[in-house]
């Protein structure tokens, strides 16, 4: 099994800029794909992005694209979400999720088997 312990989350202003970082357990790390998904006041986590292990390929829903960037350091099996230009409507509890090999459906929630605790952000206008 993978534990995944997020953190980087706190207060930011409109318009700045956050890194969150996801710590995984285990040395295999780099065979997952890793995604990151948020939860809202009062609504269902959503996608967010995600990094795919075979390809190497990201992909990041509307609301954020162009704004924030997934990463990965498999020498620190770590990967980071780089959170630029923040909006309110970006305040959420930020969840790193993952999933062994490349998932037919990476932007899915179901298909992630792995999941952290979460880490906050809260953006103010």
């Amino acid at each position: 099994q993978v534990q995944l312990v997020e953190s980087g989350g706190g207060l930011v202003q409109a318009g700045g800029s956050v890194r969150l970082s996801c710590a995984a357990s285990g040395r295999t790390f780099s065979t997952y794909t890793m995604g990151w998904f948020r939860r809202g006041p009062g609504k269902e986590r959503d996608f967010v992005a995600s990094i795919i292990r075979s390809s190497g390929s990201t992909y990041y829903a509307d609301s954020v694209k162009g704004r924030f960037t997934i990463s990965r350091d498999n020498a620190k099996n770590t990967v980071y979400l780089q959170m630029n230009s923040l909006k309110p409507e970006d305040t959420a509890v930020y969840y790193c999720a993952a999933v062994l090999g490349t998932p037919l459906w990476g932007t899915r929630e179901r298909s992630y088997d792995y999941w952290g605790q979460g880490t906050h952000v809260t953006v103010s206008s």
